[in-house]
């Protein structure tokens, strides 16, 4: 009898288990689709959008859907998103991010806004490997330009690793994140894929994207694509 009780609660014990980590998986889905819908949106409007011309020079992108920014004297800020990188044979598979960074002065109110992150060189895809890297410090990260033919100026492409863009209330603008940090949520990623996967091995391409997650490779890739065919 003892045995079957035990074994009993070994299945629920299971059971429970199985059911929150689909719980977990669910919601990084959710997560996916946020983003994948923010660049869909922003690709249906290019004379609002990244510009081409950033888009062409893209080797990571990172979308921080609804970027919680609330303020009383002293600020905070925190976001969870999603980044995928280039690699010799098209765009990563995505892995987790979450940023946050705090502000300080009189301010009041809160606010939720969509953030777009763009690297713009390959060392962009050294520093996402980091545990944790500051905007501004570890990383030099600028405002980008917005418009489908605007275009960064010299000194912004040679100094900026990221180019940064929010969008709030339908409007989108390159934003200044300076001090925020981006840390890597190892967590999440190991929920999503089922198992401890280094940020490394996934971003450099090793590692098949998930049918859950395809859509917001692709729109990241057809992003690249319009950039690209923009220049030639």
């Amino acid at each position: 009898m003892k045995k079957m009780i035990a074994a009993s609660l070994v299945g629920i014990g299971l059971t429970l288990a199985t059911a929150a980590h689909a719980a977990d998986v669910d919601k990084l889905d959710q997560r996916i689709e946020a983003a994948h819908d923010v660049l869909h949106e922003l690709m249906a409007t290019p004379d609002k959008g990244v510009p081409l011309d950033i888009a062409a020079k893209a080797h990571c992108v990172a979308v921080i859907p609804g970027y919680k920014k609330g303020a009383f004297l002293v600020g905070a800020q925190y976001g969870q998103g999603v980044a995928t990188c280039r690699t010799s044979t098209g765009w990563s598979a995505p892995v987790f991010i979450q940023l946050v960074g705090a502000s300080f002065g009189l301010q009041a109110g809160a606010q939720s806004t969509d953030l777009v992150l763009v690297g713009v060189n390959t060392k962009s895809l050294d520093d996402l490997l980091k545990d944790k890297v500051k905007l501004g410090g570890d990383a030099a990260a600028s405002a980008g330009p917005v418009g489908r033919d605007s275009q960064a100026s010299t000194t912004e492409l040679a100094n900026a690793e990221f180019l940064t863009y929010s969008r709030s209330q339908g409007l989108f603008a390159g934003v200044d994140l300076t001090g925020d940090e981006v840390h890597q949520n190892s967590a999440d990623t190991t929920a999503f894929y089922g198992k401890d996967i280094p940020y490394k091995v996934i971003l450099s391409g090793q590692v098949k994207t998930p049918p859950s997650a395809a859509h917001f490779v692709a729109t990241v890739n057809e992003m690249f694509r319009r950039g690209r065919a923009r220049k030639q």
